[in-house]
């Protein structure tokens, strides 16, 4: 009797030891992507083809950028501009991370230099145009610099606007699930509604949080904050609409989707520009790097730069609600030849 249960539980046992070893392997290899994704962009990212707007005399401009081609080569990707104004807008639209304008001859003779840097684009920005304007001066030169979109004085480093990565995701994904779980017996029109009051109420309360908490926005609370809700909205209403279609792995798919593809190259912290090309423009096509850029851009620079966000997140949101309708359609089809 022994001998023929030991056989029975023979094969069974062998083939829990390759499950066991096919999720031990499995489990690993995921853990292995995960860092790959969280940490390939960080490792290669840095100051390459930066835009940067320059204007004044020919002869002066063509000296300035072959300087850089010689110092800091590849660092900048120069943009000739006619005029001081013309440099200025170039920062407020985010089109240039920085700029510098080299006026007429002072009394000296040396020309005055305007380094025009922006820090709410991000702070790794400024700090290179700062230590460019100290060795121009360093070297006798006649240098202002002007921040055309400081930081606050109580978050000199953005570490307000850098810590709403997490709340971002974990707040379109947990209304997601929740409003799955807790809504299930209910069309998916009632979790559609609800994503899209969470995504206001949330996007509301963290930038109160972050504005008047942690003092890192001075000003365009509610465009800030509206832009912050259709970024949670985009996150939510994806997660739905693919969880409307393919059932609860959909859900998983939306996380691995938000967690491991947008977030590493949204450039939500440093700004798009640091990442290594082609990934941080990929990123701002993807909800949390259109996200970033949008909450930035009302923050800082009057909502200037932000079309293309505004853009990116409506087309997230309207896919969602596409897909969620049809998957309410399937079910509904299902339902009806049952």
């Amino acid at each position: 009797m022994l001998s023929t249960m030991t056989s029975q539980n023979t094969p069974s046992a062998g083939k829990d030891a390759g499950k066991l070893v096919g999720l031990v392997l499995g489990l690993a290899a995921i853990a292995s992507i995960m860092l790959l994704a969280l940490g390939l962009p960080a490792v290669n990212s840095g100051a390459n083809d930066l835009p940067l707007a320059v204007s004044g005399p020919v002869p002066a401009v063509e000296a300035l950028t072959g300087t850089f081609e010689e110092t800091n080569p590849g660092t900048f990707e120069v943009t000739t501009h006619t005029t001081d104004a013309a440099v200025r807008d170039a920062i407020l639209n985010r089109e240039a991370i920085g700029g510098i304008a080299i006026g007429a001859p002072g009394a000296t003779g040396a020309p005055e230099i305007t380094i025009y840097t922006a820090s709410g684009a991000g702070t790794p920005y400024a700090g290179i145009l700062n230590s460019i304007a100290a060795g121009m001066t360093a070297q006798g030169q006649h240098v202002t610099v002007t921040d055309l979109a400081p930081l606050t004085a109580d978050d000199p480093s953005a570490v307000g606007l850098s810590a709403m990565g997490l709340p971002l995701i974990f707040g379109g994904m947990i209304s997601a699930v929740a409003l799955s779980l807790l809504f299930a017996h209910r069309n998916v029109w009632w979790q559609v509604g609800g994503s899209v009051a969470f995504s206001l109420v949330a996007g509301f309360g963290l930038t109160a949080l972050v504005q008047f908490g942690f003092d890192s926005f001075e000003d365009a609370y509610v465009a800030t904050s509206l832009a912050l809700t259709l970024g949670i909205a985009s996150i939510s209403l994806t997660a739905l609409g693919i969880k409307a279609l393919l059932g609860m792995p959909g859900l998983g798919l939306a996380a691995v989707l938000m967690l491991f593809v947008s977030n590493p190259i949204s450039g939500i912290a440093t700004g798009p520009q640091w990442l290594p090309a082609p990934w941080g423009e990929i990123g701002q096509w993807l909800p949390i790097g259109a996200a970033g850029t949008a909450v930035r851009s009302e923050a800082f620079f009057a909502g200037g730069g932000a079309s293309q966000a505004y853009l990116v997140l409506g087309v997230w949101i309207a896919a969602g609600v596409v897909l969620a309708a049809l998957g309410s359609f399937r079910a509904s089809r299902q339902a009806a030849s049952a």
